[in-house]
């Protein structure tokens, strides 16, 4: 059984991890709209201002019962036509997801004429698709306005007797040529998914931290970041965030130097934060994301 149990965790860190990192939260009180999604800027805009992100960026995460949850909050530098059109369609998110250093191939596909992402998910070196995981999410635009864009992707199962995932992006303009988005997600897991999970954070992930402070601190002792499930959620929430900022940030050049400036571009802000987020050095990175770039234009 114990043998059993570690296996599931190796797998579990290249699979549940990226997964957990892209499905939706609690929906908001009110009818999702663009006056909604700018009310909550103005109810979170005092955090924005004091971020630890060294930018307006607000993250937050919830540990429930067999549930977990997150959210980022963030305020970006574009103008709200070029991310509505940057990230309305799936082919699109496929640029984004391919940051993620457990993201080994992404294609839009569709089943039965709805529009669906095609996944293989897979550890943080090279290997071939034949050993990677197939996740597909339904892909749906809610709604998409001249002042509000709204994406969800959705997948009813996911690897071990995990389930229920949902991913949702909104965004909204701002003054000054900027947007305020929200990217969140959640999703439910099992008795075997969450002994999976226990292992990997207690062996493989035992000294990884999350980015909320503790609230069980000792007086006087230096300030410490939350760990297990809800640290590992905060990682992967972070991760995404940053692979939509350097997408994001990538539009303006030719489309020929785009992908490899989205790929020094997200390194360079994991590396930011590397008590959460250093998994790899740079080169190892760069050379595994060019190689699995080049696969996902031409493999199917």
């Amino acid at each position: 059984m114990a043998r059993r149990v570690a296996r599931i965790a190796r797998v579990a860190l290249c699979l549940l991890v990226p997964v957990a990192a892209w499905a939706q939260t609690t929906a908001p009180a009110s009818a999702p709209s663009g006056a909604s999604l700018r009310q909550r800027y103005a109810t979170l805009q005092p955090a924005l201002e004091r971020s630890q992100f060294r930018g307006p960026v607000h993250l937050a995460s919830v540990e429930g019962d067999r549930t977990i949850q997150g959210d980022v909050h963030a305020v970006v530098a574009q103008p709200f036509a070029a991310v509505s059109g940057a990230l309305s369609r799936p082919e699109q998110w496929c640029e984004v997801l391919i940051l993620h250093l457990n993201t080994k191939y992404c294609r839009a596909a569709s089943d039965t004429g709805a529009p669906q992402l095609d996944l293989r998910l897979g550890k943080k070196f090279d290997q071939p698709l034949s050993s990677a995981t197939a996740v597909k999410f339904a892909f749906r635009t809610v709604s998409s306005t001249p002042d509000y864009l709204a994406v969800e992707m959705q997948a009813p199962d996911g690897p071990f007797d995990t389930r229920d995932y949902r991913i949702v992006l909104e965004a909204t303009p701002l003054d000054g040529g900027r947007t305020f988005i929200h990217m969140g997600y959640s999703f439910t897991y099992g008795t075997m998914s969450r002994m999976a999970m226990q292992v990997y954070l207690s062996t493989i992930a035992r000294d990884k931290v999350g980015f909320t402070l503790s609230d069980k601190q000792e007086p006087g002792a230096t300030p410490r970041h939350i760990g297990g499930i809800r640290g590992l959620v905060e990682r992967n929430t972070m991760r995404y965030y940053l692979a939509i900022d350097s997408y994001l940030g990538s539009l303006t050049l030719p489309p020929a130097e785009q992908p490899e400036k989205r790929f020094r571009n997200w390194f360079d802000a994991t590396e930011k934060f590397p008590a959460q987020l250093h998994e790899i050095d740079r080169e190892p990175y760069l050379a595994m994301k060019r190689s699995e770039y080049q696969r996902q234009q031409t493999a199917r």
